[in-house]
This record gives structure tokens, C-alpha cells and sequence, in this order.
């Protein structure tokens, strides 16, 4: 585990951190001793130990020839910076939504990245009103089941077509054709639309994504989902005699049905 570099991410120079690192170690210890132990030179030790007591990160004791100091334990360090953290995101989120306006345009947007990707997908299905369709694959049913659930204790009408073998107790739910899903690409897609009003479709390698409000895109693509769900409802009720005379290509479709 790369730990110096871990705590550069939160806000440590290379110096503090290797100061800290070194306090973990062996303390107490004067300034002096930590730049031998941590390798950062004695010119630069002492100012690293300043920010860092300054900052709550290390503890300082004076004695008759030289201050000694010994690191905050990790626990706690961590503790306040998780606090300090979740108290910026909430001040930035208060600030930025007050600024936020809404899109109503019919523009078509993208978005790349996987994790960028998921993160707007779980955000959509957090705010959804009345509705959520959706195309979901095996490995995007991991990371949304949560939202998909508080979705469904919420009251939304939850529509779920899956392309894959997992299954989810929550709403309404269909599985894809395996067959028809390799055939029309759609293994591994997603696929969101939220109350009628937008949409977001990824390839299955979610390396880009589409999102609009069009009227129309959403339109089409809400009544993708529906259809599937209304063609399983339909073949349900069918019987051994009428998928005789279907066609075995179309009949091998509807079988794929049966899970």
C-alpha cells in the first residue's frame, strides 16, 4: 500500500507525509532524529512539523534542550479529516445546487467514464418521481441495486429489463432474450429513463454515454423497455399451439423467454 502517496491525496506535502510516517515509527522523536528516520533534510523537517502541528496532525512537547513531538493517532487523524471532508462536499453541494439550474433543452449530451457514468445513472433513479425504466446488466445491477431499492420503498414505479443471469426482488422485472441481447447488442448496455422525461444510454463498454430530455429520444426509448415487458406479458398467455405456428427463428426468440 502506497501510503505516502495516500496521504499526499489528502492534503499532506510529500514532506508532512513522510514526517508523519516516520512519527508512526518512532516517537517520541525530536526534529532532528525524524530527518534521519524520514529522509527529508533537516533544513525543510522542522517547517514540515510546524504545518503539521498547526494543522492537528502531530502533538508537540518543549523540553529544556529541544521539542519533541509524536504523531495523532491514525484514528483519529482520519476521523477528522473524514469529518472535514463530508463537511466541505455538503457545503459545496448546498452552494452548488443554490447556482444549478435544471436543463429543459433537447439537446443530446455525453458523458464518458464508467464511474461518471454510474454516478448520473444513480442520481436520476434518486430523483425520479413516478418512474424509472431501465436495461440493466449484470455488473451495473451490483452498483445500482441499492438506489434501485430506496427507489422502490419510495414508491416509484420500477421497471426493470435485465440483460443478464442476476435476478432483483423490486418492481416490475423482465429478463432480455440472451439470444436477441447478443443479436441487437444490447448485452451489457444501460439504459435509464426517469419519469418520462430523461434518459441515459451506455454502450456495454461504458466508455461514453448519451443523455437527453428530448421529447421524442425518451419517447422511443421508454417505449423500448415498455414493449418488452408488454411482449412478455403476451407470450405468458400464449399457448404450445400458437407458438407452433410462429416461425423457428421467431420462436426460438420467444422460448429464450422461459427462464
Amino acid at each position: 500500500m502506497d501510503l505516502l502517496n495516500h496521504l499526499t491525496q489528502i492534503g499532506f506535502t510529500e514532506y508532512e507525509a513522510k514526517v508523519y510516517l516516520a512519527l508512526l515509527g518512532d516517537s517520541p522523536a525530536t526534529g532532528y532524529q525524524l530527518s534521519k528516520t524520514s529522509g527529508v533534510p533537516r533544513s525543510m523537517v522542522y517547517e514540515a512539523l510546524s504545518r503539521l502541528h498547526a494543522r492537528g496532525a502531530v502533538l508537540e512537547s518543549l523540553e529544556d534542550r529541544a521539542a519533541v513531538y509524536r504523531p495523532l493517532p491514525p484514528d483519529l487523524l482520519l476521523e477528522r479529516h473524514q469529518n472535514d471532508h463530508r463537511q466541505l462536499m455538503d457545503n459545496l453541494r448546498a452552494g452548488l445546487t443554490k447556482l444549478y439550474t435544471t436543463p429543459t433543452e433537447d439537446r443530446v449530451w455525453s458523458l464518458s467514464g464508467r464511474r461518471s457514468i454510474l454516478t448520473y445513472a444513480l442520481q436520476i433513479i434518486d430523483q425520479a418521481q413516478t418512474e424509472v425504466y431501465m436495461v440493466v446488466s449484470d455488473d451495473d445491477l451490483t452498483d445500482l441495486y441499492p438506489t434501485i431499492l430506496r427507489a422502490c420503498g419510495r414508491g416509484i414505479g420500477v421497471h426493470t429489463l435485465l440483460t443478464g443471469e442476476n435476478g432483483l426482488d423490486c418492481g416490475e422485472v423482465a429478463y432480455h432474450p440472451p439470444l436477441e441481447s447478443e443479436l441487437h447488442g444490447l448485452t451489457g448496455m444501460l439504459l435509464v429513463v426517469v419519469d418520462g422525461q430523461e434518459v441515459l444510454i451506455a454502450g456495454k463498454d461504458h466508455e461514453l454515454a448519451t443523455i437527453t430530455r428530448n421529447d421524442h429520444l425518451v419517447a422511443i426509448a421508454r417505449q423500448f423497455v415498455w414493449m418488452e415487458f408488454f411482449t412478455q406479458r403476451i407470450y405468458s398467455q400464449l399457448g404450445d399451439d400458437l407458438l407452433a405456428k410462429l416461425k423457428p427463428e421467431d420462436r426460438r426468440i420467444f422460448e429464450s423467454l422461459h427462464r
